[in-house]
């Protein structure tokens, strides 16, 4: 209707319990004690820490990120770098291969306005980047995405690893830096020894076609990978000089089905605010949160800090609660914290993140790269 405007969820100063939901909210204590937890293993390696933008699309969350040690971002997508750099982020790799006309201009007219680094793991698109580079007038590093065992992107022999390294070498526009290396398949192995092991293979890997460039008289001086679930074994490994972990900062279900050690571990920071809307029996309660406030690949939300309660369906717009024999069920009207079983994807459903300490709201953050999937 013309002249109505939909108001934010939530102002600051608002009792976290009035935040209009269902709302993506993220406690800023817990959030700020994971950023220091990582950057401290990072340093503690002398790794360098560049966090992945992927999780969360938000200028705010990497500015906070880079103000206590980062060393860049990654954005997965091409197009989720622009809100990026518009908010005056300067060193951003795309840990991804970027392939067609479209993307390529658009990734040229990125490296014009920040420092870029891109994957690559094909001859003929590594030529098309250099031509796209030429024609704006830009410069881009390329790492070469090597498999070590992920069965995804990635090359998967010595051959093909030296001929790119060496087409990117002679090739204007573009500089040879390193090696991307990650293996997402071992973020969730349960077991710390689970991941030790895959991470070492992992590691062995990326160090021998490390070796067969400086053999072959070509600088490989990057090696980058890692996720939350592999950071502290990739960090110690001697091999990996770049870090990429991103949900680290909020955590979610299924990275909280881990083992984890004490040495490094994180909060749940992130949750999904959500208010009882129905109370139709006395052992289910509807939530107004379903698959359009938070995603469902991983598993429904939990919820936190409430016995007794278990979030056993999930529609559109509608989460089932059930609940246990004795337990006191939630009031019509009461709010609920749910605990997203991936983050990811829960917050590109979002335009906001309202954020809170001590249970009053501070801001909301915008969502800037929400969406942005080309």
């Amino acid at each position: 209707m013309r002249g109505i405007v939909l108001p934010p969820p939530a102002q600051a100063g608002d009792p976290l319990a009035s935040v209009d939901t269902p709302s993506l909210v993220l406690d800023l204590a817990a959030f700020e004690a994971n950023l220091r937890a990582m950057q401290a293993w990072a340093d503690r390696h002398e790794v360098a820490l560049r966090p992945h933008a992927k999780a969360h699309k938000c200028p705010e969350i990497a500015r906070r990120q880079l103000a206590l040690g980062a060393r860049g971002i990654c954005c997965q997508k091409v197009s989720e770098a622009v809100p990026f750099v518009a908010a005056g982020i300067t060193d951003i790799h795309i840990s991804n291969e970027v392939v067609g006309p479209a993307k390529l201009r658009l990734l040229a007219q990125l490296a014009r306005a920040a420092k870029l680094s891109v994957c690559v793991d094909n001859a003929a698109n590594l030529a098309r980047i250099s031509q796209a580079m030429a024609a704006a007038g830009a410069e881009i590093d390329v790492l070469v995405e090597v498999d070590v065992g992920q069965g995804r992107c990635g090359v998967s022999d010595d051959a093909t690893v030296l001929a790119l390294a060496q087409q990117a070498r002679d090739l204007p526009g573009v500089t040879f830096v390193g090696l991307q290396a990650y293996h997402g398949s071992v973020q969730h192995l349960r077991t710390r020894e689970e991941r030790a092991a895959v991470c070492r293979q992992a590691a062995r890997i990326a160090a021998s076609y490390q070796l067969l460039l400086r053999e072959s008289g070509i600088a490989c001086d990057i090696i980058t990978g890692g996720g939350t679930g592999s950071a502290e074994f990739d960090a110690a490994s001697g091999v990996y000089t770049e870090l990429q972990a991103g949900s680290y900062a909020f955590m979610d279900g299924d990275y909280g089905a881990n083992e984890w050690d004490g040495a490094l571990a994180f909060q749940n920071s992130l949750f999904v605010l959500s208010t009882v809307m129905s109370t139709p029996a006395p052992d289910r309660v509807i939530l107004d949160a379903g698959l359009k406030s938070t995603t469902a690949e991983c598993g429904p939300p939990a919820i936190h800090g409430a016995q007794g309660l278990q979030y056993a369906a999930i529609n559109d717009e509608h989460g089932v609660v059930r609940v246990a024999s004795g337990a006191q069920p939630p009031a019509l009207g009461d709010t609920l914290l749910l605990v997203p079983s991936h983050v990811d994807p829960t917050f590109n459903l979002h335009d906001g993140l309202v954020v809170y300490r001590d249970g009053i709201v501070q801001d909301i953050w915008e969502i800037s790269a929400r969406g942005f999937s080309r």
